[in-house]
């Protein structure tokens, strides 16, 4: 194909917006997303990250990649994010997997600054993308949207209590807005992996989690990935890979609410 011809074809094929595209989970759906077709923008907050797997994703799936760097602990930079990837392009998935926490007693003062910037992301650029992107999509033939909640959304979790706190919202927030906007063609999956393989941990200051990172499957980030886009795209509301993990999401509603948060926690006690 000559060089004109493959311009041509990038301006044909639609559009994936894949937040945390950097490493881990999001990284691995970037390149779901490329090896579906689509030309794939990638955010996150590591510009050389970001730049190094999108060239690797053109030169394996022959797609067009853009590299929108800023950082989602400030909602300006959302709806910044969203206009740049917008301009002239119809997106066809937006994939919300930016994501932050923070392990530590909620009492602890120094962890406030962590916790508003979880807060931030997970739950008011999240929210941003996801209602600029219903409406876009709306407007443009309908998409698909794949927020990356998490286990925790299923759980009170003492010990990360924003950080679980804001995967509830995310998933609460997507189930519903799945009912109304189904009607638009707009279809909205929620993925709530478990423990994965990824930098998430150390990263958030949860290398001391015991229990948890101990005896929970950890499947990697690519295997969690392709779990969440086949979901994706036979249109589930809610998928929770894993046998044990969908064990410990829909377990708890069997038992008495303290119960379900006294287990969390000991799950989530940072090792002395």
């Amino acid at each position: 194909m000559s060089d004109t011809a493959l311009a041509q074809d990038y301006r044909s094929r639609d559009w994936a917006l894949v937040t945390g595209a950097s490493d881990g989970i999001g990284q691995a759906l970037a390149t779901e997303a490329a090896k579906a077709g689509f030309n794939v923008i990638l955010t996150g907050r590591r510009t050389a990250r970001l730049e190094a797997h999108a060239e690797s994703l053109r030169r394996a799936h022959f797609v067009a990649t853009i590299v929108l760097t800023g950082d989602l602990a400030d909602p300006d930079q959302a709806e910044t994010i969203w206009a740049q990837a917008a301009e002239g392009r119809r997106i066809a998935v937006l994939v919300n997997n930016a994501g932050l926490g923070h392990l530590g007693a909620f009492s602890a003062q120094d962890g406030w600054p962590r916790e508003t910037e979880t807060i931030m992301v997970n739950v008011v650029s999240a929210t941003i993308l996801l209602k600029r992107a219903v409406a876009h999509m709306a407007a443009n033939g309908g998409g698909r949207i794949l927020n990356v909640a998490s286990l925790a959304g299923f759980l009170p979790g003492p010990h990360m209590a924003v950080y679980h706190a804001t995967k509830a919202y995310l998933l609460s927030l997507s189930e519903a807005v799945a009912e109304e906007a189904a009607r638009d063609a707009v279809f909205v999956t929620a993925l709530c992996p478990g423990v994965t393989r990824t930098g998430f941990f150390a990263a958030d200051s949860a290398e001391g989690a015991h229990l948890l990172n101990r005896f929970l499957p950890q499947p990697s980030a690519a295997v969690v990935a392709a779990a969440g886009w086949r979901a994706m795209e036979r249109n589930r509301r809610v998928v929770v890979p894993g046998v044990l993990n969908k064990a410990f999401a829909f377990g708890p509603r069997l038992l008495p609410r303290r119960v379900t948060a006294l287990v969390t926690g000991i799950l989530l006690k940072r090792r002395w």
